[in-house]
């Protein structure tokens, strides 16, 4: 028997869906400010073997020359980013939605199934649930990215006025590491998570948009 089941409340899908282009303009307005002092790379010592971003990638994207634009873009977002992820972490613990989230006991074992499951090296499917164990630690995993990111943020914004927090991250230059490398870190999550959802289907999909999908008595939709 097909039927209807709730899985997601409105404030988490519309809070879910609002970080898409907040991610997205912190993640551009981010890359304007980098190009001014683009620094990491692969090499040893003076000898570089490659710039993580090539010069062609800021001209082809129109990246290069709007430092000031891209520090006013990344300054406004970052605050609206950070209300919605305070909102979103609210509401969790206010509605009991954290229960879900939050990794507990079996979460090791079930995420180990469900790599060996996606790997396509076991036929032994996770539990099927709101949220595996695989998927309680990645969503938990971004929500401290996020913390981290807005603390190494705020480090390298105001390191005079808050230099306690730049000195406890490593200093100026650490903080600055530490928040680029969170933001390959959202990339990554990103690229993932898209090829879980497609992977998932529609249904799963649906479900984060009208907040309900399909089941069936003896059968459910794997959830991501």
């Amino acid at each position: 028997m097909v039927r209807l089941e709730h899985k997601h409340p409105r404030a988490i899908r519309w809070m879910h869906w609002l970080n898409v282009p907040l991610l997205f303009g912190m993640i551009w307005s981010g890359l304007l400010i980098y190009w001014a002092n683009d620094i990491y790379r692969l090499g040893i010592g003076d000898w570089t073997l490659l710039h993580l971003f090539p010069e062609w990638l800021y001209s082809t994207l129109r990246l290069d020359h709007r430092l000031a634009q891209g520090m006013s873009w990344h300054f406004a977002i970052m605050w609206l980013l950070a209300i919605n992820g305070l909102c979103y972490v609210a509401y969790t613990f206010i509605s009991g939605e954290w229960r879900h989230l939050l990794p507990n006991r079996n979460s090791s074992r079930e995420a180990w199934m469900v790599v060996l499951h996606d790997l396509r090296l076991s036929k032994l499917e996770p539990p099927k649930r709101k949220f595996n164990g695989a998927q309680q630690f990645a969503y938990t995993s971004v929500i401290m990215m996020g913390a981290g990111s807005l603390l190494t943020g705020l480090a390298i914004y105001k390191p005079t006025q808050l230099a306690w927090l730049t000195s406890l991250l490593g200093g100026y230059e650490w903080a600055r590491w530490e928040h680029f490398w969170l933001t390959v870190g959202y990339v990554a999550f990103f690229v993932i998570h898209i090829s879980q959802v497609v992977r998932a289907g529609w249904n799963n999909f649906r479900a984060m948009v009208t907040g309900y999908e399909v089941t069936t008595a003896d059968a459910e939709e794997s959830h991501v």
